[in-house]
This record gives structure tokens, sequence and C-alpha cells, in this order.
């Protein structure tokens, strides 16, 4: 499902549940069954080896001070077998699995089971080793741009491209919450033209307006932190969509594609016929008009409802005859008017 070739009318949406499991295998699962009844196709998450990619003492992000984030990987982490099972919950439940990579050692603990593609955050841009050691997979590649400049991405999207071109690149802005002067709806669009790949939006706003926009303007992944409350722990959940939210980006999303996929021959109003008869108007005879009477502006009238001679005929019948009597406030129609001279 996560792959670089997909209808231009469809859009991924992806449940971005990182972290905000907060280490509970329970609470894990229970996302991935939100995602599935909000209606995303894809759940992902983080996969952290703590001692292969931070030191104890390495700083915290400013929107994360509760405890250290080595601790807080530690006490997070699953297990091999708890991975294995969070995949095969997902697949049974209708979910592609999709986790965030963060060390080559994370890549090989999910390559014990197989899964189907991965997720570069921005955070690993620059890490060329470990975009090396992704892209050696041939599984599609999914890369976040967060906090990276041009030249960077160009060279993590040239280490994975020596090995396949199976990339999809997510415009993403690593501010938490994301402002909306900030989402950089422009960069999509130009990372589009730059490297001829599909490109997606991993928001990090607090609404669902930027990810409509950048399915309008063609987005093929949308990506969207999950969380069950945004009161429950950790740093992603105050920033996350709850259940029903989620619900309701998918809703857009799909009435969004709809519209977009749905070409509309403006010159086809057969649907409107009933409308047209209840809001559009006729002419209507105001007075009594004999049969051979030469019809004046003075006998007529524009009245609903739209069944007769449209009020567009209005001069085109002046200085006819009537080819039968009229009753006043009767609908005129075609059989009413001598329309030869």
């Amino acid at each position: 499902m996560v792959s670089s070739h997909k209808s231009p009318q469809h859009v991924t949406v992806i449940a971005e549940v990182g972290m905000n499991h907060d280490g509970s295998f329970g609470n894990a699962c229970r996302l991935i069954d939100a995602a599935k009844e909000a209606g995303a196709e894809v759940v992902k998450f983080q996969t952290h080896v703590p001692d292969a990619e931070t030191l104890p003492d390495a700083p915290s992000p400013p929107y994360f001070n509760e405890e250290s984030r080595y601790a807080y990987f530690k006490r997070t982490a699953f297990s091999a077998e708890q991975w294995r099972a969070l995949k095969r919950h997902a697949e049974q439940t209708g979910l592609q699995f999709l986790s965030s990579v963060f060390s080559v050692e994370a890549v090989e603990l999910l390559e014990q089971f197989d899964v189907t593609a991965f997720k570069i955050p921005s955070g690993e841009v620059t890490n060329l080793p470990l975009l090396e050691r992704v892209a050696q997979t041939q599984k599609p590649v999914l890369l976040s741009s967060g906090m990276s400049d041009w030249a960077e991405l160009d060279a993590a999207v040239n280490t994975v491209r020596w090995h396949h071109d199976r990339i999809t690149i997510l415009q993403c802005t690593s501010e938490y919450p994301c402002p909306d002067e900030h989402v950089g709806l422009n960069v999509m669009l130009e990372m589009r033209a730059r490297y001829q790949l599909p490109v997606g939006l991993s928001d990090h706003t607090l609404t669902n307006y930027a990810a409509f926009v950048a399915v309008v303007l063609g987005a093929s992944v949308i990506e969207k932190h999950l969380t069950l409350s945004r009161r429950m722990y950790g740093s992603d959940a105050k920033h996350s969509l709850e259940p029903e939210e989620f619900a309701e980006l998918v809703r857009g999303i799909r009435a969004i594609e709809t519209m977009l996929a749905s070409k509309v021959d403006k010159d086809d109003v057969s649907r409107f016929s009933v409308m047209k008869a209840t809001f559009e108007k006729s002419l209507v005879a105001r007075t009594p008009i004999p049969a051979g009477a030469t019809i004046t502006p003075e006998m007529l009238a524009i009245k609903k409802p739209g069944t007769g001679l449209p009020p567009a005929k209005l001069r085109e019948i002046i200085g006819k005859k009537a080819a039968r009597p009229i009753r006043a406030n009767t609908v005129l129609t075609a059989q009413d008017i001598l329309w030869e001279k």
C-alpha cells in the first residue's frame, strides 16, 4: 500500500501512533484498532533501540522535559516478540504496519519479521549509513524532510535511488505544533518537481486543513498523529488527533478524492429537472389573451414554476400571436404561440 505507484486519485492515510502508546503493549493494540476504525490504511510506530541511537546524556527537545529521552526510550521499548505481535495484529485488522527507524539496529530488528516498507524520520535524513541499509532491503521508503535543506535532502534521495526509486517524500515541518505559516505546501510541490517522485505531507498542525489542501495539490500520502486522548503522557499526544477527529480527517480526504476524480459536464442538467421546474420561472399570462391576439409586454409576467417558456424567450414572443385562448395566470408553452408571422 505504501509505494511510489499509487493512483493519482487515491491518498494513503497513515495513522502515526509514534510513541503515544507510552510503552503499553495494550495501548499500542488499542491504537491499531482505533486507526482501523477511523479509516486509516497504515498504522505507524517508532522503533527505538536506545543504546544504538543516543547517548544517555543527549539533550531532549524543548517540548519534552518529563524525563530524559534515553530513559524514555528505555522505558517504552518493545521486545522483538512484541513488535512481531503488533505487526501481526495490524495486518489481521487490515492495516499495513509501518515504523520509523532510528538506527541500523532498528532496521535489523524489523527485518526479522519482514516489514513491507520503512519510514525515515526527519532527524535521520542526514544519517546516510542508515539510509543505505534501508535502501538495501529494496523495500519502499517514506522519507520525511522536516529539518533538512535541499543539499541534505538531495543526498538522502540519491542514496536511496542508488538502489531503487520506490520513494515517497513527505513535506514535514519539525515544529510541534506546526503553525499554519510554516506548513510549506510550496515545498511539497517543489519536491515533486525536483525529484519526479510521489510526495505527501506529514502534518504536525492541530487541524486537518493543511492535509486537505495537500490532497488537492496532489499529495499521495497523508500522515497525522493519532492518540486515544490528548491527555495521555508523552511529547506527541498533545499534538495528535483523537479517534473521531482522525475519522473526520479520513472522511474529508475521501470526499476530496471523489471531488477530484469526478468530472461534471456543465451541459448535462438532466439531474436538475425537478429543481429547475421548482425554482426557475416561466412566462405567464398576466391577463386573459384571446386567440389571435398580438402579444404585448403588458400581457405577460414572469413567475414560478419553471415548466413553460423561459423568461429568456420574452423578446422573442413579443409581437407574436396567440395560437389559442390563454387564461390569466397560465404558464405559456410553445403550443400557445403562432411562431410564423
